[in-house]
């Protein structure tokens, strides 16, 4: 079972995570243990996921590898995204699902999906 994917941001990166996977997502930002917390960084929980956002001084976002979120409500996610600038590249060609491909705000690639 998977506890957790990571993904990486630059010193200084945490502002645009909390705003791509709190208030795009809504995945609630919860706080890290105090010996982990002193390296920066941010984590994300709730429904079954969990988003460790680590910083890396040599930041390269991930452009082929990503995580990839199963929502309910993919429109609406899609339009909130959007809303907060957010490029949405939908694609069709995972039979059964609806899905769109978007950067998180450290422009590492991120799949969002829903059942069709």
């Amino acid at each position: 079972m998977l506890h957790h994917v990571q993904v990486s941001c630059p010193v200084g990166g945490e502002g645009a995570a909390r705003a791509f996977y709190a208030d795009g997502l809504g995945i609630p930002e919860v706080a890290k243990p105090p010996v982990l917390a002193a390296r920066g960084g941010c984590w994300f929980r709730g429904d079954g996921v969990e988003v460790h956002v680590g910083v890396e001084p040599d930041f390269r976002p991930a452009r082929k590898a990503h995580p990839a979120f199963l929502v309910e409500d993919i429109d609406a996610v899609a339009a909130r995204l959007a809303r907060a600038g957010s490029a949405v590249t939908w694609d069709d060609d995972f039979p059964g699902y609806r899905r769109f491909y978007t950067t998180d705000g450290n422009g590492n690639r991120v799949e969002v999906l829903a059942r069709a």
